[in-house]
């Protein structure tokens, strides 16, 4: 008998054997990544950002559902750096895509689109008072966003900030960041999460579309290797600690901060640095090259080798399970 708690919020919500989201990275996740994720009994998450148009937007949504009958989401960037936000919520509603993960932003205009289709909303949240906001607004969960997250991680360890949700929300928490093996899965639920997101696990896998230099990385690198950096989207993102990086600093010049501090141009200057570090990271992620920015959290320390998303998942399970 599994030992993974079924069901939880996040099964029945989903419709999925395990609660397990396979997190949205930017980049990274794609169809392929996805379709395994649903034919391993979790589910997956894809960044609108990572298709340049809607056409290609449609494309992967119709590959997944081609091959898959499960549960998928996509994630939006809901702040004013994403102009092609309104464009991808109206695919999104026209596909009526099972949830939508939200970040960086209010999920107001989300939330109203997606409430009439039954599609459910998932938002990013790093503290007590922006998850108490996205429940008045009619969030289906909030998806705890802790310190030990890739990308845009929190500041508040899984510890504090699960039980600090659970207390405050009527709604259900899920966790994301610092889930590597699947003993990290029993601690998680014990605090009263009712799921997991899990990303860097899996930029180290066969789908992934990425370089196998960038899957190596995250083999090679460890949990002290993970650093802060500010010079990609003006907000504090983690990377690996490659020799390019302590080349170019982690933090934004004295131009890039006066100008993130201008009332009149903080807008401006964050879309400015938003667009040149997702370059960065697209040329280090697609092609060999020596300036090696790779977005990855903290959890890569338990990474030993590149592996089918199905082999990652199965893992997890088997080692929660025994755990």
């Amino acid at each position: 008998m599994s030992k993974v708690p079924m069901p939880t919020e996040l099964t029945e919500m989903l419709g999925i054997k395990y609660p397990i989201i396979m997190a949205p990275m930017f980049l990274v996740s794609n169809a392929a990544m996805t379709i395994e994720a649903i034919k391993a009994g979790i589910t997956g998450c894809i960044p609108a950002l990572n298709y340049r148009t809607d056409a290609e937007f449609r494309a992967a949504m119709d590959q997944i559902r081609a091959a898959v009958k499960g549960p998928f989401g996509i994630n939006l960037i809901v702040n004013k750096s994403n102009i092609r936000l309104k464009e991808q919520l109206a695919t999104c509603v026209e596909y009526k895509v099972d949830f939508i993960i939200t970040s960086l932003g209010s999920p107001e205009e989300v939330i109203k689109a997606c409430k009439p289709h039954g599609i459910k909303v998932f938002c990013d949240v790093v503290d007590e008072k922006f998850a108490l906001k996205v429940e008045q607004l009619g969030a289906d969960a909030v998806i705890a966003v802790n310190s030990g997250a890739g990308g845009h991680a929190g500041p508040l360890p899984a510890e504090v900030l699960v039980p600090l949700l659970k207390k405050a929300c009527k709604i259900p928490v899920i966790s994301a960041g610092g889930v590597g093996k699947g003993e990290h899965l029993n601690r998680i639920f014990e605090m009263g999460a009712c799921g997991v997101s899990v990303g860097s696990p899996f930029i180290a896998s066969i789908e992934a579309p990425v370089t196998q230099e960038y899957k190596q990385a995250c083999v090679d690198y460890g949990a002290k290797d993970i650093v802060l950096t500010s010079k990609l989207s003006g907000s504090k993102c983690t990377v690996i600690n490659t020799p390019y990086v302590q080349e170019i600093g982690t933090e934004q010049n004295w131009l890039e901060k006066l100008l993130s501090r201008n009332k009149k141009l903080k807008k401006w200057a964050k879309m400015i640095t938003f667009y040149k570090g997702m370059k960065l990271l697209e040329k280090a992620a697609f092609s060999t090259s020596y300036q090696t920015v790779w977005c990855a959290g903290p959890s890569i320390e338990y990474v030993t080798a590149i592996r089918p998303v199905k082999e990652i998942v199965e893992t997890l399970v088997r080692e929660y399970e025994e755990s």
